[in-house]
């Protein structure tokens, strides 16, 4: 699924114009990518919890050429699933005995 698609099942589901939609997708991820960089976390109950995390510098290897070259230290984000949201990647998995 991409953004257009999401934007289209939201609105759909909210009785909201597409374009409203991509409007409030595009807030989320703005205030995502404030708060996360301002090395701040956000957790949103039963869906997630988004973590900055600091990427050490490290020496990585073209693969085409073999050349070590450096990767400098940047900043990145890990994601932790929530229990509800893992149980409702799940629920359908329940009867089949797993």
């Amino acid at each position: 699924m991409n953004k257009i698609e999401l934007a289209k099942e939201i609105a759909g589901r909210m009785s909201l114009p597409v374009t409203m939609s991509i409007k409030f997708i595009d807030t989320i991820c703005d205030v995502l990518g404030e708060t996360i960089g301002k090395n701040e976390s956000v957790l949103l109950q039963n869906f997630g919890h988004f973590q900055p995390w600091q990427q050490s510098e490290r020496s990585g290897r073209n693969p085409r050429t073999g050349v070590v070259c450096p990767i400098r230290k940047r900043m990145s984000v890990k994601f932790k699933p929530g229990k509800g949201f893992l149980a409702k990647l799940n629920e359908n998995e329940k009867g089949a005995g797993i």
